[in-house]
């Protein structure tokens, strides 16, 4: 018996969003349908948020539906889809209270998260580098750059660019030990020859 295009159709959608791997396009409008209630059906809602969970677990990403603080409600939190570089969502929270705008690139490791119970505002043309932290109930300018691993804990002004201060360099006398935890010793390793046990 044929599925009948119906059937096809969703065959099509399970396979392309439950079996595929994370593309930026298909993450973020899911995303945006489960932002908005009613706006699909109960089995298109159940696939997508099989396909968004899995997509966060694979990729250790917390990224939840948006929230209204004021009316306790799902709502979409950002004003466009926002321009995830080429490591994709690895690693990325954003908490569901923050506010997002149009055109902001979000790099990998980012956090946007909630400090005393509120979360921030981004404006529209930001960038946000690697690993960087921003937190609290603050507002992010439009067109501000936010460098790599900078943590932002107050406002920041329109076009205002964010970035650490020079990093110190410490000389020693000589080689400096690492240890991994006890009393173990610190052991040079080197390629094995062929033939040799590499454990």
């Amino acid at each position: 018996m044929g599925l009948g295009m119906d059937g096809k159709k969703v065959w099509h959608v399970v396979k392309r969003v439950i079996c595929g791997k994370y593309n930026d396009a298909t993450f973020w409008h899911v995303r945006h349908a489960l932002c908005e209630p009613g706006s699909i059906g109960p089995l298109k809602k159940m696939i997508y948020a099989q396909y968004y969970e899995r997509m966060m677990r694979r990729y250790c990403a917390d990224i939840p539906v948006g929230w209204n603080d004021d009316s306790s409600k799902i709502c979409e939190n950002f004003a466009g889809p926002p321009s995830i570089t080429d490591h994709g969502i690895n690693g990325i929270v954003i908490a569901g209270g923050a506010k997002i705008g149009k055109n902001v690139v979000i790099s990998h490791q980012v956090t946007i998260g909630r400090s005393r119970g509120l979360a921030p505002v981004i404006g529209d043309n930001v960038y946000i580098g690697p690993g960087a932290k921003i937190f609290g109930g603050i507002r992010i300018g439009d067109n501000a750059r936010i460098g790599a691993n900078c943590v932002v804990f107050q406002d920041v002004p329109d076009n205002a660019t964010i970035v650490l201060g020079k990093p110190r360099i410490i000389e020693h006398d000589g080689p400096a030990e690492y240890y991994a935890g006890g009393s173990y010793e610190w052991k040079h390793k080197c390629w094995p020859e062929d033939g040799e046990d590499n454990h």
